[in-house]
This record gives C-alpha cells, sequence and structure tokens, in this order.
C-alpha cells in the first residue's frame, strides 16, 4: 500500500497533513508558511501565516495587520512531530526555502530561488534533501544568465549613454526585488536615482534590512527638466501610462530573464533589454538540483513538462505539479501588476 506522501498538491497549495500546513497556499487556510513577498506566494486571508522575520514588513506592507509569526535562518519548529526550518532562497530579501522533516525523510520546497548573490537578498543555500519542489520558471537550455556584473556595466553605461544625449532612463523592475536589486548596483556618479511610488514605498519597508542607495520619488511637483539625465526605477505597469509621458524626452530599459526571447523587447515596446533575473537559469537549477543530493524532484511553475523529461533522461525520479504560481512570467505582460502590488 502506497502511503500519504509528506507533502501533497491540493486545490489549495501544497499540503504537510501530518503538520495540518500549508506552504505558499493559494486558497484561505488556517496555517501557512510563507517563502517570501510576492503575491503569488503570499496572498491574503489565511488565519496563521509564518514566514522569515525579513518578510514579516515585507508582508505586512502588502496584505495590512495580519497574524504572522517570523522565525530565523535554520530555526528549527516543530507541528505535530513534523520539524520545519527556512533556508535562504536568494530569490528576493527574506525569500526561503522551506524544509520539512518527519520520521527520517526530508523534503525542501524551494518557491522561487537563485543561486547567483544578488548583493541584498541572503544567499542561497544548498539544503540536503530526499524530495526536491523546484520552480522550472526558465527551465530551457536557452537560458543561461551572465553575471550580473556585466549586466550591470551594460545598465550603467546605457544610462551615461542617455545622460550624454539629455534624455532620461527610465528602467522598468518589479517593485519587490528586482527594483531594489537595480537601484543597488547602479553608477551613482552618472545621476540620481528617481522612484515612482509604489517601488519608493516598497522601498522604505525594505531600508530597515537591506542597505541602499538614496532614491528620490516623483511627485506632481517633480519637473521634468529636473529628471533630464538622471533614471527612473518604475513597474512594468507604468509603461505606457500618463504618468511616464510626462517625462519626455525619455529611453525605456527593462531587466527580466524573457529579454533572453529574441523579440520579446520589441513585444513590449522597450528601448532597451537587460536579461536579469530573481530566478534560476537552466544551469543553475541542474546545479541545485545535484547538490541537494534528491532523488526524487517535483517540478512546479515554468517549463515543468520539458525539464522534467529531461530529469528523467538523466535517472531522477522527476514528475511535475501544477500550481497557481507565476514566476517571473508578469513581466511579459502574460499577469498584471498593480502599482501597490508585485510579481516575481
Amino acid at each position: 500500500m502506497s502511503r500519504t506522501p509528506l507533502l501533497a498538491f491540493n486545490d489549495k497549495g501544497i499540503y504537510c497533513e501530518q503538520a495540518d500546513v500549508y506552504l505558499d497556499p493559494w486558497r484561505p487556510v488556517t496555517n501557512a508558511i510563507i517563502t517570501h513577498g510576492h503575491s503569488d506566494h503570499s496572498r491574503w486571508g489565511h488565519q496563521n501565516y509564518i514566514t522569515h522575520h525579513q518578510n514579516v514588513p515585507i508582508i505586512r506592507h502588502r496584505l495590512g495587520e495580519i497574524n504572522v509569526t517570523g522565525k530565523s535562518w535554520n530555526e528549527r519548529f516543530t507541528v505535530n512531530g513534523v520539524v520545519f526550518s527556512l533556508h535562504p532562497a536568494g530569490h528576493i530579501v527574506g525569500s526561503s526555502q522551506v524544509r520539512v522533516e518527519y520520521k527520517g525523510e526530508v523534503w525542501v520546497f524551494t518557491g522561487d530561488y537563485k543561486t547567483e548573490d544578488d548583493g541584498i537578498s541572503q544567499p542561497y543555500e544548498v539544503v540536503k534533501c530526499d524530495t526536491f519542489i523546484t520552480e522550472c520558471t526558465f527551465g530551457l537550455p536557452a537560458f543561461n544568465w551572465l553575471p550580473q556584473s556585466e549586466v550591470f556595466t551594460d545598465v550603467n553605461n546605457w544610462w551615461a549613454e542617455n545622460r550624454a544625449d539629455g534624455r532620461t532612463s527610465i528602467l522598468f523592475g518589479y517593485t519587490l526585488g528586482k527594483a531594489q536589486r537595480l537601484m543597488k548596483h547602479l553608477d551613482l556618479s552618472i545621476g540620481k536615482i528617481y522612484t515612482h511610488g509604489a517601488v519608493e514605498n516598497m522601498t522604505e519597508v525594505l531600508r530597515p534590512i537591506v542597505a541602499l542607495p538614496p532614491t528620490t520619488l516623483i511627485t506632481a511637483a517633480t519637473k521634468k527638466e529636473e529628471l533630464l539625465g538622471n533614471i527612473v526605477i518604475a513597474p512594468p505597469s507604468a509603461h505606457g501610462s500618463p504618468w511616464i509621458r510626462k517625462m519626455t524626452p525619455f529611453v525605456t530599459g527593462t531587466a527580466s530573464g524573457w529579454m533572453a526571447f529574441r523579440g520579446a523587447r520589441a513585444r513590449r515596446a522597450i528601448d532597451k533589454g537587460f536579461v536579469l533575473s530573481d530566478h534560476c537559469d537552466w544551469y543553475s537549477l541542474l546545479d541545485s538540483i545535484k547538490a541537494t543530493g534528491a532523488e526524487k524532484v517535483i517540478c512546479t511553475h515554468g517549463y515543468s513538462d520539458i525539464f522534467s523529461k529531461y530529469l528523467r533522461e538523466l535517472g531522477y525520479d522527476a514528475r511535475t505539479a501544477n500550481t497557481q504560481y507565476e514566476g517571473e512570467s508578469a513581466e511579459m505582460g502574460i499577469a498584471t501588476e498593480s502599482e501597490n502590488d508585485t510579481a516575481a
């Protein structure tokens, strides 16, 4: 007889029956462990939230006064005999993997993750396990990221060229994670960083957690002459809005893993695309799985069918599972982001 798996996928989320706890549930539940603050992983309506303490102010900013408990990295807590702990995922500030152990069996749920140290998030930690639940947002061999130092050299050169031409640089990045990663690595000898209100609000939440450069909020009183030669960080939802049209002359850029696809920039009517993702590329996914020592792999959002098929060819016991996580799809307009919300 087959026994109930330690973690199972149902219509509410990833469920640990033994502990009566869900991981990143997408429907209201009693007990939820939340990996990070993006809206597809942290949703409103749960009775009790557990997350890393860095993520507590983030989800409170987004969800309001919720009943939330913060945990430290590697802090073990037990629910009905099941031992849980949170480990750095490297995706955004406060993002965690969830380790689940019961009677000697260990599962790890990654949420979203990346292995490159971005300079603002706690770097990804390899966690040994028997079963590994991994995202596959960029699970195709075509996705092979350059080191971020090279990407930011391109970003800063682009900004400097625009300044020399007397134009404002507008760089799109999601309000939680991508926007702060961008501002952290901008060269302030070129000019000042201005922000859209949604970006500024989230950045203020994160300033007590991570060192970030000074930014200036754009208000109704801001004159476009003040912006010339400087850089504006805004959410993708601002593209094409009346807010942005007041900044003429400007040049637009976006930072996303999807910029690796030829034609993606043109479809978004963006002047410049930078390949920069807060998710693993194909090679990082494979390296991460190998490092865990897991024999069983469950592939969730992204190119899960292709990626799991390849894993089976490598000898893994790999399968797919359906979830409501979006990965970085919203950056290409597949999903939308409100000015006060975020997507990965």
